[in-house]
């Protein structure tokens, strides 16, 4: 809980990362484009989504951003990514 791990996937080191079931992921595109694809264990049921702040100072995540063009100086973020909760205000399971 509140622990982070980074890991670069690309079509050189073809890397994989495997995400348990109850943990969060979030990523950063590095290059021009991307293809991101998930392979679940299950469906994906809205209901059960959740989110939370990408740059959350409680979680202190590490993202490589230095050197990128970003946009107005921020990374683009989908509409339910730029709305996400902090940890602080986010729902917690037992």
């Amino acid at each position: 809980f509140k622990q982070w791990v980074g890991v670069e996937l690309s079509a050189q080191n073809q890397r994989l990362l495997w995400v348990p079931p109850g943990f969060g992921h979030g990523f950063v595109v590095l290059s021009e484009t991307a293809d991101f694809l998930y392979k679940t264990t299950d469906y994906w049921y809205p209901e059960h989504d959740r989110n939370l702040a990408w740059n959350d100072p409680e979680l202190a995540i590490a993202w490589p951003l230095k050197g990128l063009h970003l946009p107005g100086g921020q990374p683009s973020l989908a509409a339910k990514d730029a709305a996400a909760p902090r940890l602080a205000q986010a729902e917690v399971y037992e």
